[in-house]
């Protein structure tokens, strides 16, 4: 069949999306990525193409990493902090969704991987995210193996001490709940247990909404930015719970239709040690669609 190949790549693509994003963080740069590995796979010649998933793999590893040099230049001149853009995760399976795969996917590892080399992004993605051998690793990158392995320790030696957490989904909600009446309350003595002495409050507005434009350290600091953040009066504001990548998280709706921020806890279930919220309008097209919604800059609103 004349398609046959365009439904090969059909089949592939989820996983070169998730595959993406974990490389670049961003949901919109990796949807370009894939799009221009299906233009080279639509060009090539498949009859030197001996395994289809090896070749797309590396085709779309290689996109990102040439993406990754030029991003950290973008970065580097980004108004505040940045953080990966959110992607919901709650809405069907797949390689973003899997329980297995929930760390690698969340906003706090993606903010953690910005650490990284692109090389070593590379490996530590492909190796714990997808579980590829060294061997495979050095094939998509054209590396030696023992390559692939000093990549990978150097990658977690930058990540050492990262927390990781594991409660139930259930648990997790609950906390989130608490946390949302406590601040909507202003009870800030009950959003100061619920927070973990270290935690730490980052928000990404980019120069184009709300947002603080340098993190919050500390439980007494922290309870009283998310306080007076989550109180600020706005005519049809609706909080919404999703799970956005991998974790709890809440949204912004105004209106049933603009979606001005997202919220999302990294929790033991018992207290929360990071909040990520993003408020660039930019970096929730890609969730907006997912809901259907328009995303807004809360400047817009006020």
């Amino acid at each position: 069949m004349a398609n046959d190949h365009v439904d090969e790549f059909e089949a592939q693509r989820p996983r070169l999306f998730a595959l993406a994003y974990r490389l670049l963080g961003s949901a919109g740069e990796a949807e370009d990525a894939v799009q221009e590995t299906f233009l080279r796979w639509d060009a090539a010649d498949r009859d030197e193409i001996r395994v289809p998933v090896a070749w797309l793999t590396k085709v779309v590893t290689n996109l990102c990493l040439n993406r990754l040099d030029s991003a950290r230049a973008r970065r580097e001149n980004y108004v505040g902090v940045w953080l990966p853009e959110p992607v919901l995760t709650d809405s069907e399976p797949g390689p973003l969704a899997t329980a297995e795969r929930r760390e690698s996917v969340s906003l706090a590892m993606l903010h953690l991987l910005e650490r990284l080399t692109p090389p070593e992004r590379a490996v530590f993605v492909l190796r714990e995210a997808f579980s590829y051998p060294h061997r495979e690793i050095a094939e998509i990158l054209d590396i030696t193996e023992s390559s692939s392995q000093q990549l990978l320790h150097r990658a977690s030696r930058h990540l050492q001490g990262r927390p990781r957490f594991e409660p139930s989904a259930d648990a997790r909600r609950e906390v989130v709940e608490r946390f949302l009446d406590a601040a909507r309350g202003g009870d800030i003595a009950a959003l100061e247990r619920l927070l973990a002495d270290e935690v730490v409050a980052y928000a990404d507005g980019g120069g184009k909404a709300k947002a603080g434009r340098y993190p919050v350290l500390g439980s007494k600091k922290v309870a009283r930015y998310m306080a007076g953040w989550l109180r600020v009066p706005l005519p049809g504001l609706e909080i919404r719970f999703a799970e956005i990548n991998g974790q709890p998280g809440i949204l912004g709706v105004v209106d049933d239709r603009l979606l001005i921020a997202v919220l999302v806890f990294d929790t033991d279930g018992e207290r929360i040690h990071g909040l990520h919220t993003v408020a660039n309008p930019d970096k929730l097209a890609h969730l907006g669609a997912q809901l259907s919604l328009i995303p807004r800059s809360w400047n817009a609103m006020l």
